[in-house]
């Protein structure tokens, strides 16, 4: 028997902000993780003599030194000297049956006029729009800030338009802005790194992103995201904290409503009063609380109303020449045939030919990330968890296939360019691949989805009355923050200081 102030399930980006900031106030905490490495989705692999990114396209809100985005500003408090590189560019964006082929440019008024450029007439309205997504995010920065005590009277009158979008829609909010579909069409790429059609879509979380990425552009980590994850658990164990690895929790121990402790697969049991779970509300209910009568009524349906979001089909491949021979000459493209959101989503229940896709060119953010004379392109589509569980084992090697050869020929198509005849390793991971790997449910990615009811605002609203155990809280991309690298560590930091503050820790 062992005791800790608290216990970290899981290594991923969540549960290393925890832990690094458990530590950082001096708190005993200690970290179990199932794997041989930390990282979880925010890994790396090798296959010949490529190494390629398990997941991130794109690291936000860490920003310039001059602008500092909340990840920036989280390194710079735990002591972390940690070098990530700026992407070039916003995206590049093709609609095949449009005609539209734009590389955006990073920067509000650099990106309005590249808008003004393509779709004459349309700086005005977005001008506008923009600057509601600066006040939102301003907003959201404003209650980060506050820790729970946001003056009411300055929400209102400083920020009243956050308030008053917060309930509505991407689709609702725009709308109402006249903007040209022409405008749309180069605004709405990055609805697909959130996930739901612009019709659910929450405005909140969509204002705030795209405004992140316009102001302070991404990032990538040098040496891929396992630099970032050891990185981030080196300094955690430099402060203090404990790491066990090849560790899987089988039980957080709960009596009275309140955690006493975890046990492991091995029998080992370490007692605490404050558990930072980064595996899902979904997976912990229904089968890591222990006992069973331990979990109320009110917490299976709190899981069972939300919506599960989606998996992904990645395809890596390494290719055996430069970028800029090939004629790759952005980091990050995004190609759809159109911007109807509603029907591109309801194609990610079908394991068919995919309709849309994110691709990154990593040699055009990385030049020397991959040997001289060659370089990386990834390739991602979205699946519903839905789609895959209808795929039987037998044909798992020739769907996977079919959806990959699917990407290739989309991305040649689209660019005009030739992949084919360059690839010289080809990996393909698909939504069984990070369930194994992660222990993720159906091997999802993103989380729950990011609707107006179950967006950042009424998560973060409901953070107390969702605690249904005692000493338990949720890091991770499942958590109030929802999907992504940067919101899952700042979701650990966040559940740190919750907990922090019930020890009494200042």
């Amino acid at each position: 028997m062992t005791d800790y102030d608290a216990v970290v399930i899981g290594a991923g980006n969540g549960g290393l902000g925890a832990a690094c900031q458990l530590a950082l106030k001096g708190v005993k905490v200690l970290v179990l993780e199932q794997h041989n490495l930390p990282g979880g989705f925010a890994s790396s692999f090798v296959r010949g003599r490529f190494e390629f990114e398990t997941a991130l396209h794109i690291l936000c809100d860490y920003g310039p030194p001059d602008n500092r985005g909340n990840v920036r500003k989280f390194f710079d408090e735990i002591g972390l000297d940690l070098e990530l590189v700026p992407v070039p560019d916003a995206y590049h964006f093709i609609l095949e049956d449009e005609g539209v082929d734009a590389v955006m440019p990073v920067g509000v008024e650099e990106y309005i006029s590249a808008v003004e450029n393509e779709v004459p007439g349309s700086r005005e309205p977005l001008t506008k729009y923009l600057d509601l997504c600066k006040e939102v995010l301003d907003a959201l920065n404003y209650l980060a800030a506050s820790k729970g005590n946001a003056d009411k009277k300055v929400l209102r009158t400083r920020y009243a338009n956050f308030l008053k979008t917060a309930a509505y829609s991407v689709q609702e909010v725009t709308d109402k802005f006249n903007l040209t579909q022409g405008t749309k069409n180069l605004l709405y790429p990055y609805w697909l790194n959130i996930g739901p059609p612009v019709s659910r879509l929450n405005f909140t979380i969509w204002a705030a992103f795209l405004y992140k990425y316009l102001t302070q552009g991404g990032y990538l980590p040098r040496h891929r995201s396992h630099e970032l994850v050891s990185s981030l658990e080196a300094r955690a164990r430099v402060l203090g904290a404990e790491f066990q690895y090849n560790t899987r929790v089988s039980g957080i121990l709960v009596k009275n409503g309140r955690v006493t402790g975890v046990e492991t697969s091995q029998g080992d049991v370490f007692t605490t009063s404050h558990v930072i779970c980064n595996a899902s509300p979904t997976l912990a209910y229904n089968k890591l609380i222990y006992p069973k009568s331990e979990v109320p009524e009110i917490a299976y349906k709190y899981i069972n109303s939300r919506k599960h979001s989606l998996g992904v089909l990645q395809l890596c491949m390494g290719l055996d020449a430069p970028a800029d021979e090939i004629g790759l000459k952005t980091y990050g493209y995004f190609i759809a045939p159109h911007v109807d959101t509603e029907k591109l989503y309801e194609s990610f229940y079908r394991c068919e030919t995919p309709l849309v896709q994110a691709a990154t060119c990593l040699n055009n953010a990385l030049p020397d990330c991959s040997p001289p004379g060659t370089c990386i392109l990834s390739s991602t589509c979205l699946i519903h968890p839905e789609a895959w569980a209808n795929v039987r084992p037998e044909d798992y090697y020739n769907v996977k296939t079919r959806m990959a050869e699917g990407l290739i020929n989309q991305f040649e198509r689209a660019t005009r360019l030739s992949i084919r005849d360059h690839i010289e390793e080809i990996e393909i991971a698909t939504p069984e691949t990070y369930a194994r790997y992660t222990g993720t449910y159906n091997g999802i990615v993103y989380g729950y989805e990011v609707e107006s009811w179950d967006s950042i605002i009424p998560r973060m609203m409901s953070i107390q009355d969702e605690k249904y155990v005692d000493g338990l809280y949720f890091a991770g991309g499942f958590s109030f923050r929802a999907l992504g690298f940067s919101s899952s560590m700042l979701s650990g930091q966040a559940t740190a200081l919750l907990t922090l503050k019930e020890m009494g820790v200042e």
